[in-house]
């Protein structure tokens, strides 16, 4: 084996702070990364997002990259689209198993409603987005690196796009989306 040993403890600790960080954030979410670097291959990391972060609808189709979500705390409407923007599906993906601020065995944070699945693996070219239906969700997520800004994803022409669109815009885009969650 080369190279020193480096491990990061998935504990109570680590999703406090990072969920506080997450709160100070602009953008109401923030990653606590795994991988060393940007060129690293497979990135690995917590995304820990707020009930009202926005995140654009975005496929990785080129290069591709496949995408798993796995829900730590709190619950999510995971959305895939057609071309088009039509909505395909939308999966509510729920966690609970290690929250920061409950213990083991808690009811879900709030009243968000629960799903069947814990998680999700996407296969490149899919659009997709997710939208936090409870107070906040802690995704651990794997994706292949290395990032590169320029190609990393392709955002939707369709959805409002994050730091272009208004805020009336996204709100109105997520509304749309949450009045969906119970009617597929």
């Amino acid at each position: 084996m080369s190279g020193a040993l480096t491990k990061h403890l998935i504990d109570r600790d680590l999703l406090r702070t990072t969920l506080e960080r997450a709160r100070a954030a602009d953008r109401k979410r923030t990653n606590f990364n795994f991988h060393g670097d940007m060129q690293e291959n497979p990135h690995r990391f917590l995304n820990v997002m707020l009930r009202d972060t926005y995140i654009t609808p975005h496929r990785h189709l080129n290069p591709p990259k496949a995408e798993s979500f796995l829900i730590i705390e709190g619950s999510v409407a995971f959305f895939t689209f057609e071309d088009d923007g039509t909505i395909v599906s939308c999966d509510i993906l729920t966690g609970g198993l290690a929250s920061p601020e409950k213990s083991p065995g808690d009811a879900p944070i709030g009243d968000a409603p629960i799903g069947d699945a814990l998680g999700i693996d996407i296969s490149p070219g899919y659009w997709h987005t997710l939208v936090v239906l409870s107070e906040y969700a802690i995704c651990f997520e794997v994706k292949p690196g290395p990032y590169q800004v320029s190609d990393d994803k392709e955002f939707a022409a369709w959805a409002p796009r994050e730091g272009q669109a208004t805020g009336a815009e996204i709100l109105a885009y997520q509304k749309y989306l949450r009045e969906h969650v119970a009617t597929l």
